[in-house]
């Protein structure tokens, strides 16, 4: 891999690294959860037979400190908790996580979300409510799978971990950030190039995952809410990228039917920031983008994103492979600036 010199400007630790080949990588958005209920093993299973780059892992803590995949900080939604365990609901009326032991989050069976506010819901294509026999899986069983699937099939995935309500953890006496980093090093992930994303939307904790804790990894600070060059240059100090949704970056389409499309990956890739975005659903497109290839195209080669969560990762991946034989071979979409050890000389 070539690595080149970037401008003055940037923070001395970044590097820009020619991946034209992985362009955009494909992450899992909690497994294949357009085809299986979120964050289960059989979702992770799918999402590495569907090709995909990294495999979502968002992570809470149980009663007992140990790392547990799961998207949300209550049950309530995912879960039969109320039925199986109704004595642990809180005085809000609902089943938190946190207040379960890991014993106790075992008896439990996930199913499809049951809220009804997602545009997808009405059109019959998700995995039925209350079917199956899902459970919750800790990290570590998650790792240990894509290591296994790793070695057995002719495919790499690495994990996309998101920590989960860190202050809501030290509310309860929990430091999910420690937690999570022992059981990577635990798993072999250690290193800045190892196939590995940390993310988390609490900037204090970013920040606290690279100055305190001192990990190595790469860490994408999440927003919620847009970021001018000066927020994203401050955001450059610490991580490697930004995770948006996908509005942030491509609003619209214009009367001669191209994209809309923000300053926003510009503006990050001036500061050597990645850019991946969230959460592209073949089912829930904007009303704008005619089809998912559109979409893809307008994300992808005009607004130059990085990387794109997908609850239907297989649909990104074909696209990408596509896009490759149409270019004889090649995806040279851009450059794409990585984090690396030391500056290249």
């Amino acid at each position: 891999m070539t690595m080149i010199q970037i401008n003055d400007d940037a923070p001395a630790v970044i590097v820009a690294s020619d991946q034209t080949q992985s362009a955009p990588i494909v992450i899992a958005h909690r497994g294949a959860s357009g085809y299986l209920p979120e964050h289960t093993t059989e979702g992770v299973v799918l999402a590495h037979a569907m090709l995909a780059d990294y495999i979502e892992q968002d992570v809470v803590l149980s009663k007992d400190g140990i790392p547990v995949v799961f998207h949300d900080l209550i049950l309530d939604d995912l879960t039969d908790a109320a039925s199986v365990l109704p004595d642990l609901r809180r005085a809000d009326g609902r089943w938190h996580v946190m207040d379960f032991t890991l014993a106790e989050l075992r008896t439990l069976t996930v199913t499809e979300r049951r809220s009804p506010s997602r545009p997808w819901k009405d059109k019959g294509n998700r995995f039925p409510l209350e079917s199956g026999r899902f459970r919750i899986s800790t990290l570590a069983e998650h790792l240990q799978l894509i290591h296994g699937l790793n070695r057995t099939r002719p495919h790499q995935a690495g994990v996309y971990v998101e920590l989960k309500g860190p202050a809501e953890h030290r509310a309860a006496s929990l430091d999910i950030s420690k937690a999570v980093l022992e059981v990577l090093t635990q798993h072999g992930y250690d290193s800045p190039d190892d196939h590995i994303y940390l993310q988390c939307f609490d900037e204090a904790e970013v920040l606290r995952l690279r100055t305190e804790l001192k990990t190595p990894l790469r860490i994408i600070q999440l927003l919620s809410q847009p970021a001018d060059a000066a927020k994203l240059k401050t955001i450059a100090e610490v991580a490697d990228g930004i995770g948006v949704p996908l509005s942030h970056v491509v609003t619209g389409k214009n009367a001669d039917s191209t994209p809309q499309v923000t300053e926003l990956v510009r503006n990050a890739h001036a500061n050597a920031l990645q850019v991946h975005v969230w959460t592209f659903r073949t089912d829930a497109l904007p009303g704008f983008a005619g089809t998912a290839a559109e979409y893809l195209e307008w994300l992808v080669v005009a607004a130059g994103v990085d990387g794109i969560f997908a609850d239907q990762p297989d649909v990104v991946v074909d696209w990408r492979t596509a896009r490759r034989q149409q270019v004889n071979g090649g995806n040279s979409f851009r450059l794409l600036k990585e984090r690396g050890q030391e500056k290249s000389q």
